[in-house]
């Protein structure tokens, strides 16, 4: 027995595993396809080996998986099974030949492109939408349809009649590469991380627990796999073109040919076109066209074997690398950015890479000078992906994460089983100050507009804010003597100061930039506690318990409210008129006061933020999952079975949406 063979594969299994959850759950890959595509096939080789070391739970075993733990998960009707890839015209051939050694009757094919998103079930039902589910690990995917429909270019409600009674109907759902770009721009100005391709962030929009939050988001969907219980034609591209009818956008550029040369001429045509397409794909998907076909060839236990993946390889670049900047960002977390050489890549000459952490580092070997392999994550953001060792030079110097703070000298510290690296000076250290300034007065925090990151970095520069409760002690007289700002300038920053005021309690809770702590979860806790007082005396075990609030979460809200500078600047904020408490809408009467409400399933007499709002009116609290803490389920039609099912072994009481209104006497 080869021991070194044996530990590689032991170790493969656990790396790929972790590339795996980075990709799918976390939505933060550290390689990319093509990187992972290699270790895969290697441990595939391996394993062919040594047969003695079968894991049905190893890698080359399954479907990576995507699930999200706090959704609803459902079973797919016909298993949603990934595409075996190919990065060569020879293992193209190999396709071609296996096919026809299966099938003797002429083979035609169709080409069409890969869309570089999240792949999507949606089922319908008498011409409407009626669920919708992600991969997930190929069996069951999380129930995503009220995100779903959102999306303006997936119908709820088909054209025409000639449709199957039921159906399912696959595509991907996307961002385009301009809505991408001015999405990441807010997110910086707002002090939040962006996202590192279209794939990711379409992948984590999809995947937000408030549909109202994913409305927000610049998704798309096109259609490429339809599934019925009865025969249209035995032709996979004409029944695709078929959708079109019933409203579901398909791809223009879907091309049905005749012979394997045809395919490889349609990829080679779209290897340069593809940088034209507003969005992002990575490769061509070829499929046997004939239904009939398609059953004769059948499956493997991981992929169909009537199509394959050709995948494209990413644009690479050769440089040097010339220095790292360690950047702290306004939660402290310290991020390595790469200087290079000027190389000219995809389109744009690169100065810059990421180096995500001090793993991805490590991982890399990164010496100074080296000579580095560069690519465009989703042909967006540069990165290092690896470096040619043979060029190094014996006396280069191994690039490593500094102990102290660059900017502040505080020694950095690491969380157990966290990859980030941090300076815990919140209060001292400038970049965290004036980044939390930032986040403070931007547009979905305070919204005070006429305070841009230029003016607020000058007003901490020259000792006039150094912390968020100082914004509301400037006046117009200490504004207007400043460079490049005018009394009418000095008028306007203060009257939007004045304006911030009436910003919701919410909002206030957002803008504090308590870490871990977004949008959508300020709403929450905003909704449960009512108060920021009721917020700050909070302890783990309360904050737990509300639905979507995890350890991580309810730790970071406590440490905020420990600190006593944090507490004094909450106090300088409610002394000078900020909001600290929710403003309820006006109750009717408190029949539900205290009872936590899941409204599930569609409802006749109430659309989903209507019933939300109409519980709180009454003194009730929506929920969005069902847990322990649950009191009350109001079942609607196509209510999520699992959901229910879940609610009964609790013992919650379900009632319908009659009962509800007859509840609160309505």
């Amino acid at each position: 027995m080869n021991t070194g063979e044996i530990e590689r594969i032991v170790w493969l299994r656990n790396e790929l595993h972790r590339h795996n959850y980075l990709y799918y759950v976390l939505n933060t890959p550290e390689i990319s396809d093509y990187q992972f595509d290699l270790l895969l096939r290697e441990l595939e080789d391996l394993e062919s080996k040594h047969p003695e070391m079968f894991d049905p739970n190893s890698p080359t075993q399954r479907v990576g998986s995507d699930l999200v733990p706090q959704m609803e998960q459902g079973e797919h009707r016909f298993p949603m099974l990934s595409l075996a890839n190919a990065y060569s015209f020879v293992e193209l051939l190999d396709f071609d030949r296996r096919v026809k050694e299966m099938v003797s009757a002429p083979v035609y094919y169709v080409c069409e492109l890969k869309f570089d998103g999240l792949s999507i079930s949606c089922e319908y039902r008498n011409g409407e939408l009626v669920r919708a589910l992600t991969r997930g690990d190929g069996q069951k995917g999380d129930v995503v349809t009220q995100n779903v429909k959102t999306i303006r270019t997936i119908p709820l409600k088909l054209h025409g009649n000639d449709y199957p009674e039921w159906f399912e109907i696959r595509g991907e759902i996307f961002m385009p590469r301009i809505a991408f770009e001015k999405m990441n721009r807010e997110r910086e100005q707002q002090g939040e991380k962006p996202f590192a391709n279209p794939r990711n962030a379409a992948s984590g929009s999809l995947k937000m627990l408030d549909s109202r939050e994913v409305a927000k988001r610049p998704l798309d969907c096109v259609f490429y796999y339809l599934i019925t219980d009865i025969s249209l034609t035995d032709s996979h591209y004409k029944n695709v073109c078929q959708t079109a009818q019933w409203g579901f956008k398909i791809s223009e550029h879907s091309r049905r040919v005749s012979s394997i040369q045809e395919v490889i001429q349609f990829i080679s045509e779209w290897e340069s076109k593809r940088k034209e397409l507003p969005y992002d794909i990575d490769g061509i998907v070829v499929k046997v066209d004939s239904l009939q076909q398609q059953q004769i060839l059948g499956f493997t236990a991981k992929t169909p074997r009537w199509a394959i993946a050709f995948k494209y390889k990413p644009e690479t670049a050769i440089t040097r690398l010339i220095s790292v900047d360690f950047q702290v960002g306004r939660t402290g977390v310290v991020t390595p950015v790469a200087n290079l050489e000027p190389v000219f890549l995809a389109g744009t000459t690169v100065k810059r890479a990421s180096l995500h952490n001090a793993n991805f580092i490590q991982s890399l070997d990164l010496h100074y000078d080296d000579t580095v392999f560069v690519e465009k994550g989703g042909e967006i953001i540069p990165k290092i992906v690896g470096v040619e060792k043979e060029k190094r030079s014996t006396d280069a110097i191994p690039v490593s994460f500094p102990k102290t703070c660059p900017e502040c000298g505080t020694t950095l510290q690491r969380q157990p089983d966290e990859a980030a690296v941090f300076c815990p000076n919140q209060e001292s250290c400038p970049p965290q100050i004036v980044g939390k300034l930032i986040h403070f007065t931007s547009r979905k925090a305070m919204n005070i507009e006429t305070l841009g990151e230029e003016t607020l970095t000058m007003l901490f520069r020259i000792g006039l804010v150094s912390k968020t409760s100082d914004i509301y002690r400037l006046s117009v007289e200490k504004l207007s003597s400043l460079e490049r700002l005018g009394e009418k300038s000095a008028a306007n920053i203060i009257n939007s100061i004045e304006n911030s005021k009436k910003v919701p309690f919410e909002r206030v809770l957002f803008a504090l930039g308590i870490k871990h702590v977004g949008e959508t979860i300020a709403k929450n806790l905003a909704r449960h506690f009512g108060s920021m007082q009721n917020l700050a005396n909070a302890s783990i075990e309360q904050l737990i318990s509300i639905p979507d609030i995890g350890q991580q979460i309810a730790q970071s809200v406590v440490d905020f409210f420990s600190t006593p500078q944090n507490r004094q600047i909450v106090e300088e904020l409610r002394l000078f008129g900020l909001k600290m408490e929710l403003e309820h809408t006006t109750t009717v009467n408190n029949i539900l006061k205290g009872i936590k409400i899941l409204a599930t399933g569609k409802l006749e007499n109430f659309s989903r933020e209507k019933i939300k709002e109409t519980i709180e009116r009454y003194g009730g609290i929506p929920v969005t999952s069902v847990s322990k803490q649950t009191d009350l389920i109001i079942a609607g039609e196509n209510a999520g079975e699992s959901k229910l099912q879940k609610a009964k072994e609790l013992g919650i009481k379900i009632i319908s949406e009659q009962e509800f209104l007859k509840m609160i006497g309505s």
